[in-house]
């Protein structure tokens, strides 16, 4: 069985979204594309019919792996993530004692992680270090360097 995928009812349909145009559209065009390179005639010199074998197994792998997450995922429910507790789903402001600095990170799936835009993944470090924790409670993120963050809200 394979491992869960955590993802928000966004995610979810990000994901589903992206399945469904790479299977109904990008998937026939790479068919195309491949009928116009084998239409040029030698394939062991064609550079446009090995670009479109390329692009179907990108294609094809990438297919792989969304029906994989989309046969595995569990939905992060943001309705339960309104206790002082930090949860995948949740919105947790952090005070980085070391910088004296408050940073607000959503805790979301790996699919949906965007550290740039305060989307953390639950396997990170920190989102470990932090779930299961409480408002107020100071933790040390155990990484080559560790620091402690003090959990200031939970949303």
């Amino acid at each position: 069985m394979e491992e869960k995928i955590y993802v928000t009812e966004e995610g979810l349909k990000d994901l589903q979204e992206e399945y469904n145009n790479l299977v109904h559209v990008v998937r026939n065009e790479v068919k195309e594309e491949l009928k116009a390179a084998r239409a040029q005639g030698d394939l062991s010199e064609n550079a446009d019919y090995d670009a479109a074998r390329d692009r179907q197994a990108k294609v094809e792998a990438r297919i792989a792996d969304l029906e994989v997450m989309l046969a595995n995922y569990e939905l992060i429910d943001t309705s339960k993530t309104k206790s002082k507790v930090v949860r995948i789903g949740s919105t947790v402001t952090l005070l980085f004692m070391d910088i004296n600095k408050e940073f607000e990170y959503s805790i979301v799936g790996t699919t949906e992680a965007d550290p740039l835009n305060g989307k953390l993944s639950n396997e990170t470090p920190l989102a470990e270090a932090i779930i299961d924790h409480k408002v107020g409670q100071t933790v040390t993120v155990n990484v080559d360097k560790p620091y402690d963050v003090k959990i200031v809200a939970v949303k």
